[in-house]
């Protein structure tokens, strides 16, 4: 019975509200696991008590698991109790009135303008030919100059970036599209990109080849670059950029772009737009990060912060 819920639950979250694949695979996770639990306990979705789901989440942090786990797991649960009080396999909610657990505040790690220049730099002369240097190149000017998530990046049509185009058309989660400015650079690059990318697909088609419609082809079977090719990748143009690997994912290079703008004066509701964020709360974060590189900066070069460290966190007016 519990099987056909989630299998039902996540049709209806594809079909009706056009939930990406990532986010179905991930509350398929966790309704499965808070199914074998509740199977262990003797129950199921459509027996389960208020106190048995409370007893769950106490298991969950028992476990160790994170505040953000705990709360996405009960957020599954109330969305499918949701949608079985609508298809009425249920005519209550047992977990409507049970608390989030909230979600830790971890600033997202981020790199400076520096690091980004070196990885830059490494795109551009690091490789076996001119193929992968500009495919290199374009893929790190479009990813620091839009803010993409590395999957809309891959997986970008060519068509979207004929033309020279100032903007481009991302289609994001949940198929929501959005425009976003290129700069100079990133046009540049791609420009560069797209003519050599054509060159060898013409090459390919004299060899009875189909033309791939994705902007960064592969011989996979998506027909695109993958993402986590592209996290191997990133590692290697750290390495080779002098920045810490350990530092460096296609997911920093999201974070360094939102901190850029903030930091250089961009309104938050723009930096929201155009990073697809579907709440500015969750852009909010950003600001934390600038404020506390700013006390960081502070901290490092004022003068008085360094007299007050040399002096054991006294100034000249203590003790008078």
């Amino acid at each position: 019975m519990s099987h056909r819920w989630i299998s039902t639950f996540l049709d209806a979250q594809a079909a009706e509200l056009g939930a990406a694949r990532n986010t179905l695979l991930a509350y398929g996770r966790d309704l499965k696991d808070v199914d074998a639990w509740l199977a262990g306990q003797a129950a199921d979705f459509e027996k389960a008590s208020t106190a048995q789901i409370e007893a769950y989440l106490i298991h969950c942090d028992a476990q160790g698991l994170a505040k953000s786990t705990r709360a996405r797991r009960l957020s599954a649960i109330k969305q499918l109790y949701r949608f079985a009080f609508e298809e009425g396999w249920r005519s209550d909610n047992p977990a409507i009135q049970i608390a989030s657990p909230g979600q830790d505040k971890r600033l997202p790690k981020t790199l400076d303008e520096e690091e980004v220049d070196r990885l830059l730099a490494a795109a551009r002369t690091f490789g076996r030919g001119d193929h992968d240097k500009l495919r290199d190149t374009c893929l790190m000017e479009l990813l620091y100059a839009t803010g993409m998530r590395v999957s809309e990046l891959v997986s970008l049509p060519v068509s979207s970036a004929r033309g020279d185009p100032q903007m481009l058309l991302i289609l994001g989660k949940g198929g929501k599209e959005r425009m976003v400015p290129l700069s100079p650079p990133a046009r540049a690059a791609l420009r560069a990109w797209i003519s050599v990318r054509d060159d060898k697909q013409s090459a390919g088609e004299d060899k009875g080849a189909p033309p791939s419609r994705f902007l960064f082809p592969s011989r996979g079977a998506s027909g695109y670059l993958t993402r986590h090719w592209f996290y191997a990748r990133i590692k290697s143009l750290a390495v080779h950029g002098g920045v810490d690997p350990s530092k460096v994912t296609p997911h920093t290079l999201r974070h360094a772009f939102a901190t850029h703008l903030l930091a250089g004066g961009a309104d938050l509701r723009a930096i929201q737009t155009m990073l697809g964020h579907a709440d500015v709360a969750t852009t909010e974060i950003y600001t934390h990060v600038v404020d506390e590189r700013l006390t960081q900066l502070v901290l490092d070069h004022h003068p008085l912060a360094k007299d007050s460290r040399k002096s054991g966190g006294k100034t000249s007016s203590d003790g008078q």
